[in-house]
């Protein structure tokens, strides 16, 4: 099996099924955390050296913030709904979830020094990326223009059944900016019907990393460098989570030279 491609595991006591770590990855910025816990279940958590960005993938819960009381956010019961409610958290600070609903939790972390308050995140205006068969629906939950977080970029994407995204193939491997800048990346899969399966691809110019991966509902994808494209099948939606992070706190990007004569937006 590829070292990128990471399978759910069965819920841990916290109702942990995703556990990425910049020393379990093998980099050094980004974290990813998924959880499924039930209605009435807590969690409590400390971030410590990182800041973190809790997404409601589904449900509604009350999140507070140390001191900052979100009240309960969230409203769609499932990733293809509505769009991400989100909270963020600076470092050294602990926060608690109560779920009011069965919820699935994304947690994005990345290395912070603090200065920035916790903030409800609420969801944005939806962006369509791509024409045709390139179209995709993009929401912005930590964009490299916000104000909001010192390392972490967050974004969710629905790529419609029979569609490609992060197409035209793109990398950010490379710390030289503006022109590019190296940003770590998690993928965090989600397929509405929940069976079936989407495609990654990821793979350098010089084909020293190249790996293409079936991926399956619940399945995380790790990018450490090279270009990163995914196909959705034919009548098999796809939602992913993305959590970037690395030396500069933006989204510069290098296309892949065969595709040159498409555009990418």
């Amino acid at each position: 099996m590829s070292r990128l491609l990471i399978h759910p595991s069965a819920p841990d006591q916290d109702g942990r099924i995703h556990c990425v770590t910049p020393q379990s990855a093998g980099w050094h910025y980004v974290g990813f955390e998924a959880f499924k816990i039930q209605k009435g279940q807590a969690l409590v958590r400390q971030t410590g050296d990182v800041e973190q960005c809790i997404v409601l993938v589904s449900g509604k819960a009350r999140v507070k913030a140390g001191e900052y009381d979100c009240g309960i956010i969230g409203e769609r019961m499932s990733p293809f709904e509505g769009g991400p409610h989100s909270v963020y958290v600076p470092p050294h600070s602990e926060w608690l979830l109560e779920a009011v609903t069965d919820c699935e939790i994304g947690l994005c972390s990345a290395p912070a020094k603090g200065g920035k308050p916790p903030r409800y995140l609420a969801p944005g205006p939806v962006e369509q990326r791509g024409q045709g068969t390139n179209a995709r629906f993009v929401s912005n939950i930590l964009p490299d223009d916000s104000p909001h977080a010192e390392a972490l970029l967050v974004v969710e994407v629905i790529t419609p059944g029979g569609h490609w995204s992060s197409y035209p193939p793109h990398k950010h491997d490379t710390d030289h900016p503006p022109q590019e800048t190296y940003l770590e990346e998690t993928y965090y899969h989600r397929l509405k019907r929940g069976s079936g399966f989407a495609i990654q691809r990821v793979y350098t110019d010089d084909l020293s990393l190249n790996e293409t991966m079936a991926v399956s509902d619940g399945d995380v994808v790790l990018v450490p460098k090279g270009y990163h494209p995914v196909g959705a099948p034919h009548g098999f939606d796809l939602y992913y989570l993305n959590v970037m992070a690395g030396p500069v706190r933006l989204w510069k990007f290098t296309m892949a030279p065969e595709h040159a004569h498409l555009v990418y937006k």
